[in-house]
């Protein structure tokens, strides 16, 4: 069953977490698990945003997360952020792409 994970935070440093990401990509190149993702920012609040990541399955998210450069990433990204980043697991029910 395919799973998104949502990531909701707020911070006035993205381009911080931008280049953690960029150097997360490289680390996991050919490890991570992770598909797709898509970065949202909120029009009428600018530093709040939206993280969008689509994986296979919840067992493909959880191997993700076992990555010891994900855990690295996200010690850091958690240092940046302005409030904890809440995360919400998503089973897709439903594509009509």
């Amino acid at each position: 069953m395919q799973f998104i994970q949502t990531l909701e935070f707020r911070t006035s440093e993205f381009d911080k977490i931008r280049a953690l990401d960029d150097e997360w990509r490289a680390a996991t190149d050919g490890k991570r698990t992770l598909r797709r993702s898509i970065v949202c920012q909120d029009r009428n609040d600018k530093n709040r945003y939206i993280v969008l990541a689509f994986f296979d399955s919840p067992a493909a998210a959880t191997a993700n997360n076992d990555l010891p450069a994900t855990a690295n990433f996200a010690e850091q990204v958690n240092a940046i952020v302005d409030t904890p980043i809440e995360f919400h697991d998503l089973d897709v029910v439903d594509d009509r792409t």
